[in-house]
């Protein structure tokens, strides 16, 4: 091809080229340049891909504090520590006034080291010489701030009582008054007559006791393992919880944690069969379209009724110096119901059976409970504390004033003391100072654990054990790696923004618990000492 060729070639190139940035770059006269519609083809809005579809549900991961803190605070002299969950933090951090941003206290962080339990770099900033009362909130670089928290002479106190009036709330068959339940305020409710779940036709009033969930229902066994919690925390730590904590019955010169005991009590006598002793389980509720709600007694249980005696037992004696009549019928309601459960022995846990025993035995004094409880606890060197029936046993047994067997009293003390010692142990192994797992989901172990280390700290009075129930409040208020306040109405990022089953208040047994584990924090001298 000659130069004139080659020439042409490329003019025409240049020219197509030409042509097509004038259309793709929207240039010139696109009226003149038109191009007819594909045959075949109808006109659409769609996109049509190589078969490679677009995902769209990326999730924003949450973005949550690395530094944790207790949400509602630390008392005045007592041990302060944030925790840090970065592998490479920085080597200071500052406590910051939460009103005014000044920076008041500074420090130096202490690395931990990787936890492997938790799956996470643990790390302290220790603020304890820091005492000023305020509201303030920690900050280091790199890292961000904490929430806030306050720092006062009783940071406890209050939430003890706020603990304790979520029973109020709880009663069943009630007016609650706006001033003294504010927002928890309602009519009374579930007042009506109940029917026998398996015989319609039989009805009976069981209004009253405390609601165990959002529906309304009470539950025998449920109940009376918060009770016993409760009369536990009353027994031990009486001065913690005195007359005035904010319930109708208040100033009445009984204890309130006994008056509202006794609503719960008054309740569970109406559940007792008056012929035989058996105790029925439960009381639900189910809304009808047509006819409201309709109350359903569910049927005797041995498990409801064993520990039903145990529970009536342990009342009467706690509560025969205010009320001797009442005290006398709530001990016969309990012997009832123990020669009931008698009768079926084969039904019976033996541990629930050791557990009402000693609560009789402490009661009455007889001879035929203590022999129950004297054979057990021979075939049961090793008793199962793990075990809420077999631990309520045990602590009974050693605080009766009745005759005891010395020998026996030793081994299930020293039994305790190793609990105590193991609950202890493997909570500062861990780098966040409590024995929880990587998912830090809910607090039932925690709060068994630490109802345990309560009575052998009040046993002992050891300031090591102190610490750890102190750490556990801690934990439970937002120092976890989730920086959740797992109880109601208070901290920055509660659980109800999370995880409404995250909740502890709402929980009648793990709640009581939770107020044992405020009263014996309570009970205990705050002081500095080493984690």
């Amino acid at each position: 091809m000659g130069k004139s060729g080659i020439f042409q070639e490329i003019t025409g190139r240049i020219l197509v080229l030409s042509l097509l940035l004038t259309v793709v770059t929207g240039c010139g006269n696109l009226q003149d340049f038109q191009v007819d519609s594909l045959p075949d083809r109808e006109e659409t809005d769609e996109f049509t891909s190589l078969g490679l579809l677009p995902e769209f549900d990326y999730e924003v991961p949450e973005s949550l504090p690395s530094i944790l803190v207790d949400q509602v605070g630390y008392a005045v002299g007592s041990k302060k520590v944030a925790m840090i969950n970065d592998e490479t933090p920085p080597e200071t951090f500052s406590v910051l006034d939460a009103d005014t941003g000044r920076e008041v206290y500074t420090g130096k962080i202490e690395s931990k080291g990787y936890d492997l339990s938790v799956n996470a770099y643990i790390s302290y900033a220790d603020f304890t010489e820091f005492n000023a009362v305020g509201t303030y909130y920690i900050q280091a670089a790199t890292i961000g701030r904490s929430y806030a928290f306050e720092i006062i002479e009783e940071p406890y106190q209050e939430l003890l009582t706020k603990v304790f009036n979520q029973y109020y709330f709880n009663r069943c068959g009630l007016t609650l008054s706006s001033s003294l339940a504010g927002d928890a305020a309602h009519n009374a409710c579930h007042s009506r007559e109940a029917q026998m779940k398996e015989e319609a036709m039989n009805k009976r009033d069981v209004s009253g006791g405390w609601h165990v969930d959002e529906i309304g229902s009470r539950d025998v066994v449920r109940g009376c393992q918060a009770v016993n919690t409760l009369l536990l925390a009353f027994e031990i730590y009486p001065d913690d919880m005195g007359d005035d904590m904010g319930i109708p019955e208040s100033g009445n010169g009984i204890p309130d944690v006994l008056d509202e005991v006794k609503y719960e009590i008054d309740w569970l006598l109406k559940m007792q069969d008056a012929k035989s002793g058996a105790v029925y389980a439960s009381v639900s509720s189910v809304d009808n379209k047509n006819a409201g709600y309709i109350l359903y007694i569910d049927s005797i249980t041995m498990e409801a009724t064993i520990h039903f005696a145990a529970t009536m037992a342990k009342f009467s004696y706690l509560y025969q110096g205010y009320d001797r009549e009442f005290a006398t019928l709530c001990l016969q309601a309990s012997d009832r119901a123990y020669r009931y459960a008698q009768n079926y022995l084969a039904a019976v846990s033996e541990k629930q059976y050791f557990f009402a025993a000693a609560e009789l035995y402490r009661a009455t004094g007889g001879y035929q409970y203590h022999s129950v409880v004297k054979s057990y606890l021979t075939q049961n060197s090793d008793v199962d504390l793990e075990d809420d029936y077999v631990f309520w046993g045990c602590v009974t047994y050693l605080s009766t004033k009745q005759k005891v067997d010395v020998d026996l009293c030793e081994a299930v003390t020293q039994n305790l003391m190793r609990k105590g010692e193991t609950i202890s142990y493997a909570s500062k192994e861990s780098k966040i100072l409590v024995n929880a797992d990587e998912k830090q989901g809910g607090n039932a172990a925690l709060l068994r654990d630490m109802a345990r280390l309560a009575v052998v700290d009040h046993i002992i009075t050891n300031h090591e054990y102190g610490m750890v129930l102190e750490n556990h409040i801690h934990y439970m208020l937002g120092r976890n790696l989730r920086s959740i306040s797992y109880v109601d109405g208070v901290g920055e990022r509660n659980y109800r923004d999370v995880d409404v089953n995250l909740g502890i208040m709402n929980q009648v047994d793990q709640n009581a618990e939770l107020l044992l584990l405020l009263a014996a924090i309570l009970d205990d001298e705050l002081v500095v000492g080493e984690e």
